[in-house]
Order: structure tokens, then sequence, then C-alpha cells
């Protein structure tokens, strides 16, 4: 039952950059905002890749429902944590350099912070799923998934403006906004995150993930299976 969740992680949210390749030279105040916000937020874009490669840990046809739940209720709660740390990011490097830079900062953090509160919602949905009953928390994860994907979306969206014109291009080439490898996924049956030191934090620096585009980016990973077999 966990794939659908997984698929509904990968369609979305990580978020930022996956760009790559050469990009014209931007101004220099453009390039220091970059980098202030991809030192800052490539914690929390590697929580997000870690949080959704646990969910995907968890896709297997003999996972069980309790391990299933577990996993799913932590990654979704590191989720919410990154997304917030993401938000304090992006205010605390201030508006961008460039042309309605308020706005979009604005407009970021107001996204951003409405993601984490759904991840929030979804960890609720998730530890209220009846784990005894495996149609039932089967159903119940086809549901949360069917959320999921909604809420993937929105994430990448508050960032999107972000990455568009001069600071996404002075965004790709700082190492904080590419891509996340995921720390080595728990093993099966651990309902732990990948990545224990991986908690997510709640102030505004670092994750999982959140968003670099085509990389750091909860997407491509997790959705919860329709298995998880007791």
């Amino acid at each position: 039952m966990n794939k659908k969740l997984a698929a509904a992680l990968s369609g979305g949210a990580v978020l930022m950059l996956a760009l790559s390749g050469c990009s014209d030279d931007s101004s220099k105040k453009v390039d220091d905002w970059a980098k202030t916000f991809c030192n800052t937020a490539q914690p929390q874009f590697k929580k997000i890749t870690d949080a959704n490669a646990a969910i995907q840990a968890q896709t297997r046809d003999d996972s069980k429902p309790a391990d299933v739940q577990k996993t799913d209720s932590n990654a979704f709660q590191q989720i919410s944590d990154a997304y917030k740390a993401l938000a304090g990011a992006v205010d605390k490097a201030g508006a961008p350099p460039v042309k309605d830079g308020a706005t979009t900062q604005q407009e970021a953090v107001k996204g951003l912070n409405a993601s984490s509160v759904a991840y929030a919602n979804l960890k609720k949905k998730v530890d209220a799923l009846d784990a005894g009953d495996q149609a039932a928390f089967a159903k119940g994860l086809e549901d949360i998934a069917t959320e999921l994907g909604k809420t993937s979306s929105t994430g990448d969206a508050s960032l999107k403006n972000l990455e568009s014109g001069d600071v996404g291009k002075a965004m790709q080439k700082q190492p904080g906004c590419q891509k996340q490898t995921p720390s080595s996924p728990a093993p099966a049956g651990s309902g732990a995150p990948a990545d224990k030191a991986a908690a997510p934090s709640q102030s505004a620096s670092p994750s999982g993930s959140a968003s670099p585009s085509g990389s750091a980016s909860p997407s491509g990973s997790a959705a919860p299976s329709q298995s998880a077999k007791s």
C-alpha cells in the first residue's frame, strides 16, 4: 500500500533545482542571496530526500502495516519540519534582489509554511489509521496518497518563482540547492526515518527535503504502498 504514497511523493516535491549545466553569470547580489539561502536550506532538502527514501523502503509486499504506519508517520513529520525550516530560510535570506523580490519571498514563505501544516495533517491521518485492519488500513493509505499528491504539488509551487530568472540561475550554481543523495534507507520494519541525524529541525536552517528543483525534493520518493501484509 505504500507504493501509492511513494508514487505521489515522487510526483512532486522536491523541489528545487534539478538544474544542471552552465548558466549565465548573475549579479553578485543575486549570487550572494542564493548562497545564503542554499547553504541554510541544504539540510532541509536532505531531510526531505531521506524521508522519501524511508517511505520507499516500506513499499515491499511483505511490509507490515504497523511498520508502514510508523515509517510514514515519522517521514511526514520530518518533511513537515523541513518545510517549516525552509520557510524560515527564505525569510532569513530576505527578499531576493530582483524585480518583485519581496512579493516572491512572501509568497514562498507562505506556501512553505502551508506545506508544513499539510504534512503535519497527513501525519495525524496516518497515525489515526487502524493497522490491525489490513483492508481498512490499505484503503486509508490510498486516500492519504491522493491527498499527498496535491500537497506535494503545492510545496513545489511554493519555490517555483524563486527558481526562475536570475535567482534560479544563481541557485543552480550552489551545491546546497542541487540534488541531494538519500542516506541509506532504514532497515525494513524498523519504521525509523532513513537518517536518524536527519530529524527535521524546527528552526530555519537546513532538508529532507525540500526543494531544489529536480533535485532535493521530496518527490521521487514516497507514497504508502498497497501491500503491507501483517
